[in-house]
């Protein structure tokens, strides 16, 4: 591949190289001196001697940098929104320019950590990283793309909304909350509240664009899914990844430098679980995809619950296992009424293999389970009367329409299982917060 900065594009990729390279330089002056002891101050500081101005100059090449950044995105999701390589490598270098920058302020005002301190090492390898990638790719181009929005601001931003999939985000984040209550016994404070579901949300988004990325060739073939914004065309496949890979990164960041570092992992175990083990190798490859995969939709009230208080007891074990014995009945059902769709895309659902039958069985089976599962909160003293009669009087509504899926079969009594099993989860959560704040 020839290398050339004939494009407007690749210059500012190499004008951006320049910037870094030099702040990187000043940044290390900083430090070896301890410049920033005679300068205090955010976004700008006042020298207390002649040394301090070294790292006023930084703050101010700081801003610099920030701005050819922000031209170089601005560039790429304008011209450059088709090119598979050259949109996620500028939004992936954005983000962890200015995650270093995040990182540098929180480390500044919290005394160093280590975890902090090592994140900051590892971001600054992975941006020169992303950065020559980039430098590298854009010498490619031959000419300098052109902006060709199909669609106008509006749709475009609920396209991108659509890609995050709100309503799995919203009944995920309120596992999160109960988690982050659970664990505490009391109502957080608005700021640890904020930054975790905050992250959470973007976490959980950006695992659902990943996901759609993924699936966008076997979306087209499922009329429930063939709509949405990357299998209908209306974004590209670029800017699914860019936007998917943005939204997990920047949560990341968030949960680490604002929450905790073991709601961070926990957060980052989440998409990885569900992007690569689920959504890669899983969905396709066996019957039990739900069961398996069901891992990565329960791992929201471990992670409010290490919010809360820093470790994972056995409540969060729990809370694990009661969203990972509710996912198989939960999205069984909706196989059952969706089996056409399935079995078109040739998603080896547990419907399509071995039939709706042994499904309907398997649902009433799990159901059972779970709400098994749920009582062992108050068994082992861990909630008390509010959440054990909320569990046993949802876990006969959910029961009842597990029956009614079993005995009298057909996509009505699925579908209405499908429904209930969704409001079940929220309203035994909502008790669990009720239960750990009174009890």
């Amino acid at each position: 591949m020839r290398y050339s900065i004939h494009t407007s594009f690749a210059r500012r990729g190499v004008l951006l190289l320049a910037s870094v390279f030099v702040l990187t330089v000043v940044g290390r002056l900083v430090t070896t001196t301890n410049a920033a002891l005679f300068c205090a101050g955010w976004p700008l500081c006042v020298p207390t001697s002649p040394i301090g101005y070294v790292k006023l100059f930084h703050l101010i090449l700081v801003g610099m940098a920030s701005l050819v950044m922000i031209s170089v995105w601005r560039k790429a999701w304008r011209e450059q929104r088709h090119h598979p390589l050259i949109l996620p490598l500028t939004t992936v270098t954005g983000v962890l320019f200015f995650g270093q920058a995040f990182v540098g302020a929180i480390e500044a005002t919290s005394h160093y950590p280590t975890h902090l301190v090592v994140l900051h090492t590892l971001t600054a390898v992975a941006l020169w990283v992303s950065l020559a990638m980039l430098v590298f790719v854009s010498g490619a181009l031959k000419e300098d793309g052109v902006a060709d929005y199909q669609f106008g601001w509006r749709q475009r931003v609920k396209d991108f909304f659509i890609l995050s999939k709100p309503v799995i985000v919203l009944l995920l984040l309120v596992t999160t909350y109960g988690g982050l209550v659970a664990g505490g016994k009391a109502f957080p404070s608005a700021s640890l509240t904020l930054w975790t579901l905050l992250g959470g949300a973007l976490a959980a988004g950006g695992s659902s664009a990943l996901n759609q990325y993924i699936d966008r060739e076997l979306d087209k073939n499922m009329q429930r899914t063939s709509k949405r914004p990357l299998a209908d065309g209306r974004l590209t496949a670029a800017e699914g990844l860019s936007y998917g890979l943005a939204l997990s990164l920047v949560s990341y960041y968030l949960m680490a430098g604002l929450v905790n570092l073991l709601a961070a992992l926990l957060s980052l175990a989440g998409i990885f679980y569900y992007v690569f083990f689920y959504s890669v190798w899983l969905k396709k490859k066996t019957v039990q995809n739900i069961v398996i995969g069901g891992g990565a939709g329960a791992i929201p009230p471990m992670v409010g619950w290490a919010a809360a208080t820093g470790e994972l007891s056995l409540g969060a074990w729990i809370l694990f296992a009661i969203i990972f014995m509710w996912t198989p009945p939960h999205f069984w059902a909706l196989a059952i009424v969706r089996i056409k769709d399935y079995a078109r895309a040739g998603v080896p659902m547990l419907p399509v293999v071995e039939g709706e039958e042994k499904t309907r069985r398997q649902i009433l089976i799990y159901t059972v389970e779970l709400i098994a599962v749920t009582l062992l909160l108050p068994i082992f003293n861990l909630a008390g009367t509010i959440y054990l009669v909320s569990a046993l009087v949802l876990g006969a509504f959910l029961f009842y329409a597990a029956w009614q899926v079993w005995r009298v079969g057909g996509n009505k009594a699925a579908w209405i299982m499908y429904r209930w099993s969704s409001m079940y989860l929220a309203f035994i959560f909502l008790a669990l917060m009720v239960d750990a704040v009174v009890y």
